[in-house]
């Protein structure tokens, strides 16, 4: 028995989630966003604890990049929401499978869910102490990071986001091609590590990482560091706000995530590997499911 699945059988397999999940109640999908929010956040936490004591910037990213898959493994295997990776529910529109109705509304439930999840423990790892590692440099690395994502312009924005999701849908792809936990975690691991040394912009992950830049900027001690160790100077510190953060980094990376996971991974990959007899059984298997 073959121990993974091909990509014809995978997308199969994704279709026919596509209307488990839709039937599910709201306050389900709500709450599985919430856990996958949380999770995506404690991955985006630890690559920062990883990455704020190194200068070079590559070497930074590789560590950062070896701890970050941590949060889609566990969304792979406790059946979480991860809005990035629910981009490719897409599919269900040309289907049949989900109006658009339908879509956006789970959208947005996926959405605020996971958003709800990286608030949580943003504000729990700020109250923990955490941050005050290294006398306070993990605080000031947490506002350098959010700085960064929050001064990108829209083109970066989206382009990155694209970049991002391309590989969050394949891993997550991947990680059903395989049969085994051992299987769905090097799938895993390896895709995410590669997105996250890149440097591209995932929306979940910064709905942790600049929450959390936040959260720190209000802190003295970690604003007086991050000025001594970065050079930041009241102007740039400026930059970092409610504002930018949802008009600067969050709204296009989520543009660039929504085309990246539905038109050029899920959407192509259905209608190139899945055979119209076995589209149909599909579509009529689930409308008996209605």
């Amino acid at each position: 028995m073959s121990r993974m699945l091909d990509a014809a059988s995978v997308m199969e397999k994704y279709a026919e989630n596509i209307a488990k999940k839709r039937d599910l109640p709201s306050k389900k999908l709500f709450g599985k966003a919430i856990l996958a929010g949380a999770m995506i956040a404690f991955g985006a936490a630890g690559s920062n604890v990883a990455a704020h004591g190194i200068a070079d910037v590559g070497l930074a990213r590789v560590m950062a990049g070896i701890v970050f898959p941590v949060g889609l493994m566990m969304v792979v295997l406790l059946g979480a929401e991860l809005f990035t990776g629910d981009c490719m529910l897409a599919i269900g529109v040309p289907e049949k499978i989900l109006s658009i109705r339908k879509l956006i509304g789970m959208f947005l439930i996926i959405y605020i869910g996971n958003f709800v999840g990286g608030l949580l423990i943003a504000s729990l790892n700020y109250l923990s102490g955490q941050l005050n590692y290294s006398k306070g440099a993990l605080g000031a690395y947490t506002i350098k990071v959010a700085i960064g994502k929050v001064n990108l312009n829209v083109i970066e924005g989206i382009s990155s986001g694209i970049l991002c999701n391309v590989l969050v849908c394949a891993a997550v792809l991947m990680a059903m091609c395989a049969c085994d936990i051992t299987g769905k975690l090097m799938a895993s691991f390896f895709v995410i590590f590669a997105f996250v040394v890149s440097g591209y912009e995932h929306c979940v992950a910064n709905m942790y990482y600049i929450t959390a830049g936040l959260l720190c900027k209000g802190n003295p001690t970690y604003v007086v560091v991050a000025c001594e160790k970065y050079g930041f100077t009241a102007e740039k510190l400026a930059t970092l706000n409610l504002k930018t953060f949802l008009v600067n980094n969050l709204v296009p990376v989520t543009i660039g995530n929504i085309i990246g996971g539905a038109i050029f991974v899920g959407i192509p990959l259905y209608y190139l590997n899945v055979s119209k007899q076995s589209k149909m059984a599909t579509i009529l298997k689930e409308d008996r499911g209605r």
